[in-house]
């Protein structure tokens, strides 16, 4: 049997394009979260808690939150993490005074502005997820432009 050296060639093409090809990651279910491996946030709207995930395991969390009230829902979805401040001031939703209201610890996730950050967790917010202070600082550290953070019921 003789090989046509250009049937080689394509035979050595299509095996090397299958070896080369991506892999897909996993996406079964984060243990201990409503959320998928694919998070490296998770939010829990019904039992107001957060984690943080790497490599598909927790690796901070459960912690408490407050998320957005009636009319100023916190949005459902998969997201990714669009950018940081950490001293982000809120002209938006200003304090009492006409102040911009501190979000300190601002990583944000959603186009129209939704982030988590520091704020009350005896609040609801305008539709970013409040975190304790220490919370949102690690949420800061951890979290990097591009990370997947899913926010569930």
């Amino acid at each position: 049997m003789a090989i046509v050296p250009g049937g080689a060639l394509a035979l050595s093409a299509a095996l090397g394009a299958y070896f080369a090809a991506p892999a897909f990651a996993y996406t079964g279910s984060l243990k201990g979260t409503p959320c998928t491996t694919s998070a490296r946030a998770c939010v829990d709207l019904d039992d107001q808690r957060a984690w943080l995930a790497k490599d598909g395991k927790i690796i901070g969390g459960p912690v408490p939150i407050s998320s957005g009230g009636q009319g100023k829902e916190t949005p459902l979805g998969t997201f990714h993490v669009l950018y940081k401040d950490k001293d982000h001031a809120s002209n938006e939703f200003p304090l009492p005074n006409g102040q911009p209201a501190p979000m300190p610890n601002s990583v944000f996730f959603e186009p129209g502005g939704i982030a988590f950050h520091t704020g009350s967790l005896r609040a609801q917010s305008s539709g970013c997820i409040h975190l304790a202070n220490a919370a949102a600082s690690r949420f800061f550290s951890h979290l990097s432009v591009g990370d997947g953070v899913q926010v569930v019921r």
